[in-house]
């Protein structure tokens, strides 16, 4: 029987998908879970996937790879999808499609498999990051190709001798990773419908937020945070210490409509509080870093970067040259920033960088001030010349109707 690797979740659709590809496409399966972090799943994957009929069962902690390689990446080029979007879902499947094709390598899979269905954006992110990995390994996605009903799929798990207790089904379909939880579906469904309360797990409404704030001060190193309260922290535990102190004070909820990449807009239910804090930060450690025209550039950058990043571009030449330019903008981004959580803000409240751009002496208006003002008349002589000379060969000493609108009337 040929091999096959499937992303496995532990979830009833992965699951289910174990079965059927044994039974229906007649593949030894080998279920591969990857653990990004905070799945509810991580505990019962072995058990569930083997009495499924895996022939195996792997599992893979790939959460420093994820938030070193994959999550810090994208803070340091600020990529948030439409300006909401911190992109924890899309972030975690090129790291995923990857991984599928190294153990399908090691395992000697012709083929390999994940759970997505046929409306949303991952099924584009695991197919191109497959197949530009490795263009000769099969693609099977079950629930694509099958759209199998929880009901149906629950009983023909049954039909084939595999009882799961799996409760409820809960009113949303959520994903989650350290980087963010998403949540979308059910009364979520209706754009004008404030989401309920159930909606949110890891982050307390503003109104049940601590009164008295919090304080903490994130360092950076050439863009990529390493200290928390003057402490070095590895990567997973940072995000995860400032995922627990965000939430408690109401950090990090988005409620957005985005374009999927297939066309389709949707409603999403974002939580992600470390990622809103970080990226907080590094905004603001880049404006004392950066000069005006860097600054400028890479904004566009950043969105450019994370439409590549939710477009499952991740292994494309493109995000090669993409991220040199970020990692050159970054050479002098290190320092400390000082942030305030309170009742659903973080709010920057102090900065400073050894290689800041920021001279007090020249922003000054104290006696101390080194700014020669002298020189501003020139400055304005020569900046204003193109403007004097359009107004003189072209207006004529007329206004066109379009300014005359914004001119005073009257005596005035």
């Amino acid at each position: 029987m040929p091999k096959l690797v499937l992303a496995y979740s532990g979830g009833l659709d992965t699951t289910t998908a174990i079965k059927w590809l044994a039974v229906e496409r007649g593949y030894e399966v080998i279920a591969l879970n990857i653990d990004l972090g905070r799945s509810k799943e991580q505990p019962v994957v072995e058990e569930r996937g083997l009495a499924a009929g895996a022939l195996k069962v792997r599992v893979i902690d790939a959460k420093e790879d994820f938030v070193r390689y994959f999550a810090f990446p994208a803070l340091a080029a600020g990529a948030v999808y439409q300006d909401a979007y911190p992109l924890a879902t899309a972030l975690a499947r090129p790291l995923m499609a990857k991984l599928l094709v190294d153990v399908a390598h090691e395992e000697g899979a012709t083929a390999v498999a994940h759970g997505c269905t046929g409306k949303g954006n991952d099924q584009v992110r695991f197919d191109v990051g497959i197949q530009t990995l490795d263009p000769s390994l099969e693609i099977v996605a079950p629930t694509r190709e099958q759209a199998m009903a929880r009901e149906t799929q629950i009983e023909y798990l049954k039909q084939h001798g595999i009882d799961i207790p799996w409760g409820d089904k809960g009113p949303f379909s959520i994903d989650e990773n350290l980087w963010g939880r998403s949540a979308e579906a059910g009364v979520l469904e209706d754009p004008w419908q404030e989401p309920p309360a159930e909606a949110y797990e890891w982050t307390r409404s503003a109104e049940e937020a601590p009164a008295e704030p919090a304080y903490l001060e994130i360092g950076y190193e050439h863009g990529m945070p390493v200290t928390l309260d003057g402490a070095e922290i590895n990567p997973v535990d940072l995000v995860e210490r400032l995922n627990d102190l965000g939430g408690l004070h109401g950090v990090g909820r988005v409620d957005h409509i985005e374009d999927r990449l297939v066309g389709i807009k949707s409603r999403e239910i974002y939580e992600a509080p470390a990622a809103v804090i970080l990226l907080v930060a590094h905004r603001a450690l880049e404006a004392m870093t950066l000069s005006k025209q860097q600054i400028k550039l890479k904004k566009y950058i950043g969105a450019e970067y994370a439409e590549l990043i939710y477009n499952g571009l991740w292994f494309s030449p493109h995000h090669q040259d993409i991220a040199a330019y970020v990692a050159s903008t970054q050479r002098h981004v290190s320092g400390t920033v000082r942030v305030r959580l309170h009742r659903g803000n973080a709010t920057v409240v102090g900065r400073t960088a050894p290689a800041s751009l920021y001279d007090r002496g020249l922003a000054t208006y104290d006696r101390d001030d080194t700014y020669d003002q002298s020189a501003a008349v020139g400055f304005i002589s020569i900046w204003g010349l193109q403007t004097r000379v359009q107004a003189r060969r072209q207006l004529l000493g007329e206004l066109p109707e379009t300014l005359k609108i914004a001119m005073p009337r009257g005596d005035a």
